[in-house]
């Protein structure tokens, strides 16, 4: 079994444990005791029931076979390709060609506007972000307490991102934004949704020009005892064809290597 390896990124090379993974995705649990956002429903979990049979063993049945119901945007740990807002037809399990990229988490403050909102500012996220520096980025917001495992985020409006702010995220070459939010917008914005739009270049002249590659990862959770830092991450993400799904991204501390 491979525990080790070694890669090299922008001309540094490091090392990376498989061995010691970390989980910073909020599972989906049936009921209201996972997280939830934009008054989506919450995740339903049943056994299948066709005449005498029904699938729970715990109800008698001789294997556990259940229908789920769920909104990926609003339920739990999911990532989005652009056709979370375009015309034509995009799907996340097309538009994600690969899955393990260099990844930088930081922890922010959002800060305090006039009118009550708190925002991801454009000065934070360039002083979180050189060009070239990750192909990935993560942000913790703060403070960060386990309440976010399961809050329910619809009516709140939670913090969110400076568009100015993404749009230099994208001039450093980012592909994948993580968050530990319901949404790069306001919750409530009358739908300009001006940093899924900065963040995907959409709608553009040329086609070609639209960021079909790149990926929002929404209602993670990185725990305080993972540091800032450098990470390889392995954003894991179902096969479904949909311009969102449930994802798994999972991150590995890597060390820089002397050549």
């Amino acid at each position: 079994m491979i525990s080790t390896a070694n890669f090299n990124y922008k001309g540094k090379k490091y090392g990376v444990n498989f061995d010691r993974p970390l989980n910073i995705s909020l599972p989906l649990k049936a009921g209201i005791e996972t997280v939830n956002c934009f008054y989506a429903p919450p995740v339903q979990i049943e056994p299948v029931r066709a005449g005498d049979f029904i699938g729970s063993t715990q109800a008698g049945g001789p294997v556990n076979f259940m229908n789920v119901r769920l909104n990926p945007h609003g339920n739990g740990t999911h990532t989005e390709c652009v056709g979370h807002i375009s015309k034509e037809p995009f799907f996340i399990d097309d538009c994600l060609e690969r899955f393990l990229f260099f990844a930088k988490l930081v922890s922010l403050f959002p800060t305090r506007q006039a009118s009550g909102d708190r925002i991801i500012e454009e000065k934070q996220l360039k002083e979180s972000m050189a060009a070239d520096e990750a192909e990935a980025i993560i942000i913790r917001t703060l403070p960060n307490d386990e309440s976010k495992r399961t809050r329910q985020y619809s009516g709140t409006n939670p913090p969110y991102l400076d568009p100015k702010g993404v749009e230099h995220l994208v001039s450093c070459g980012v592909e994948h934004l993580l968050v530990d939010l319901p949404s790069v917008d306001r919750e409530e914005d009358g739908g300009k949704l001006l940093s899924h739009k900065a963040w995907w270049n959409y709608p553009a002249e040329n086609a070609a020009e639209i960021r079909q590659n790149a990926s929002i990862t929404e209602l993670v959770y990185v725990p305080d005892d993972i540091p800032d830092g450098y990470y390889l991450l392995n954003l894991q993400i179902c096969a479904m064809k949909l311009d969102a799904v449930p994802s798994k991204p999972v991150i590995y501390p890597i060390l820089e290597i002397d050549a």
